[in-house]
């Protein structure tokens, strides 16, 4: 079996999952709700894909929920594949201002 994608991909993926159980639907009637094909929504549950906002947008209508609940907290250390650190623009500014450039 695959691996997920990113740790962000599996949260996301579990969260979706949690969502449809929640509303005691199949992974069919979600995708079809979500005009995608259900092999496609298999690969979300299991943080095999990496969505684009508009399936992400498509996903949280059909499951009756703010994209945002989807998305909350999927930021930071260790959620992207191949960065051993995440890095924000207050990173960027502390790092300008310590070497003098601010």
């Amino acid at each position: 079996m695959p691996t997920p994608r990113s740790r962000a991909a599996e949260l996301f993926g579990d969260r979706v999952r949690e969502a449809r159980l929640a509303l005691g639907l199949s992974q069919e009637d979600i995708a079809n709700l979500a005009d995608m094909h259900v092999t496609n929504y298999g690969r979300i549950e299991r943080g095999e894909a990496n969505s684009e906002l508009h399936t992400i947008v498509r996903l949280a209508t059909a499951l009756d929920t703010d994209p945002a609940r989807l998305l909350s907290g999927l930021y930071g250390d260790g959620m992207l594949p191949g960065r051993a650190r995440a890095y924000s623009v207050t990173d960027f500014l502390a790092a300008r201002k310590a070497a003098g450039n601010d």
